[in-house]
C-alpha cells in the first residue's frame, strides 16, 4: 500500500484516540503538537458546568489581524456499542481496503484532520497570510451535552477580543458521494410536553369523570396544522410527536391525566419564542377542551442561514474544482455547533460522506479524506487571495 496522505495520516491518529465524551483522550494533545512547530499560539481552555463533567477544549491562532479563516470542529466521539461487533477494534485506526475504521472516523476526526493538514500544506507552500490570520476552535464536547464546548469557547475568545470572518466547519455532510451537499443553515429545534387534565373515574359513570383523552385528540389536531409552507432555503417547519400516552393498565378506568411529547424541527421564518406564542395561540382556539398545560423546553438551536455571497460560492467552486460536483446548498438534518458559530460570523459546514457515523464499524475512505484537504487548500488560497 503506498504512503498515507498528511490528512489520512492525521485521521488515523486521531482516531486512535478514545475520546469519548467528555475524555480528552490524547487528540487535542496530537493537534497541538501539529501546529505548535507552524507558530500557532494555543490555549486549552476547560470549562465545566455545576454538576456536569469538565471539558477540555483547543482554541489555536497564527496571526493576528483580519480577515481571520476559522477552521471549527470536534474530537469528541460517541460511544462504541459493543465492541465485540466490531471487524476492527474501534480506537485501532486500521486501514484496510481502502479506509480507515474506527469510532469518529467520519464523525468528524476525518474533517478536523483534513483541515490541519491542509493548512500546513498550505504554509508549506505559501508561508502565513500577509495581514490575515487562520485560527482553530476544536471542541471535546459535541456529542454529548454540548454547553462546555463550542458555545463557551467562543465566548472565552470574544471576551479575549478575537474576531472572526468566516468559519469552516468540517462535519460530514455528504449523503452518498463527496461534493454532494454542503450545509449553508440548519433548522432550528424546539421540544415540549402536553399535558390535558381530566378526572378520573369509572368507564361505565363517563358523568362523573372528565376523559383527557378525547381533549388530546383535539388539542393535537391543533398543533399539526402546518405551521408554514418553507422559505428560499428551507422545507416547510415541521412537527411531530414523539409520545402520547396516560399510564393506564386499567380498561374500565377513565384517566386523569393526558400527556404528549412533540419536537418542531423550525425554519428561519421562526424563532423559539415566537413559535411558543404560536403554538399556545392554537391551543387557546380549541372549543371544549379540558385544562392542559404546555411546557416549552428550553433551547439552544435557533434557525440560521448563511446568505449565499462570496464566502459561499468560495467554497461551493472549490467543491466543484475538486469532485465535479456542483454541491447542493442544504439546511436539512439536525443541529451542529454551527448553530453557535453563526452568531459570530459566516459559517458554512462541508465535510466527508456521512453514511456510517454512529454506527458499528464507522470507517472513512482514504479518497474522500484527500479529496477533503484538496477542497480546503483551495478554500484557504482563494480566501486569502480574494482578500490580498
Amino acid at each position: 500500500m503506498s504512503e498515507l496522505s498528511r490528512a489520512a495520516r492525521y485521521t488515523q491518529a486521531l482516531v486512535r484516540c478514545a475520546s469519548v465524551t467528555p475524555a480528552e483522550g490524547g487528540a487535542l494533545s496530537l493537534i497541538e503538537g501539529w501546529l505548535k512547530p507552524y507558530g500557532f499560539e494555543i490555549d486549552r481552555p476547560v470549562f465545566q458546568t455545576p454538576g456536569s463533567y469538565a471539558v477540555e477544549n483547543l482554541y489555536a491562532r497564527l496571526g493576528s489581524g483580519e480577515p481571520c479563516l476559522v477552521f471549527a470542529g470536534h474530537t469528541d466521539v460517541v460511544p462504541t456499542g459493543d465492541e465485540a461487533r466490531w471487524t476492527h477494534p474501534p480506537f485501532s485506526g486500521a486501514v484496510f481496503e481502502g479506509e480507515i475504521w474506527g469510532r469518529g472516523a467520519q464523525d468528524m476526526k476525518a474533517g478536523v484532520a483534513a483541515s490541519i493538514a491542509a493548512v500546513l500544506d498550505h504554509l508549506d507552500t505559501h508561508g502565513a497570510p500577509k495581514g490575515g490570520s487562520i485560527a482553530f476552535l476544536i471542541t471535546g464536547d459535541e456529542e454529548a451535552d454540548a454547553y462546555d464546548g463550542t458555545v463557551k469557547l467562543l465566548e472565552w475568545a470574544k471576551a479575549r477580543g478575537e474576531v472572526f470572518s468566516a468559519c469552516v466547519l468540517g462535519e460530514p455532510t455528504n449523503p452518498d458521494v463527496m461534493g454532494e451537499m454542503m450545509k449553508i443553515g440548519r433548522r432550528g429545534s424546539l421540544s415540549g410536553e402536553l399535558t390535558v387534565h381530566g378526572t378520573q373515574g369509572h368507564v361505565g359513570y363517563p358523568e362523573r369523570a372528565v376523559n383527557p383523552i378525547d381533549a388530546m385528540m383535539k388539542l393535537l389536531g391543533a398543533l399539526k396544522v402546518p405551521l408554514d409552507q418553507g422559505t428560499d432555503h428551507f422545507s416547510p417547519s415541521n412537527l411531530e410527536f414523539t409520545s402520547v400516552d396516560v399510564g393506564n393498565p386499567s380498561r374500565n378506568v377513565i384517566p386523569g391525566e393526558a400527556r404528549a411529547k412533540f419536537n418542531i424541527r423550525f425554519n428561519d421564518r421562526w424563532t423559539a419564542q415566537t413559535l411558543g406564542a404560536e403554538l399556545e395561540r392554537r391551543l387557546a382556539d380549541v372549543q371544549g377542551a379540558a385544562p392542559y398545560t404546555l411546557k416549552l423546553l428550553p433551547s439552544n438551536s435557533p434557525a440560521f442561514l448563511t446568505e449565499p455571497g462570496a464566502f459561499v460560492d468560495l467554497v461551493a467552486k472549490a467543491v466543484s474544482a475538486e469532485t465535479g460536483r456542483v454541491p447542493k446548498l442544504s439546511t436539512t438534518g439536525g443541529t451542529s455547533d454551527a448553530r453557535f458559530i453563526s452568531a459570530y460570523c459566516p459559517v458554512i459546514e462541508f465535510g466527508t460522506v456521512g453514511t456510517r457515523m454512529h454506527q458499528i464499524d464507522e470507517r472513512v475512505a482514504i479518497s474522500d479524506i484527500d479529496t477533503l484537504a484538496a477542497v480546503y487548500r483551495r478554500v484557504i488560497e482563494g480566501f486569502f487571495t480574494a482578500r490580498a
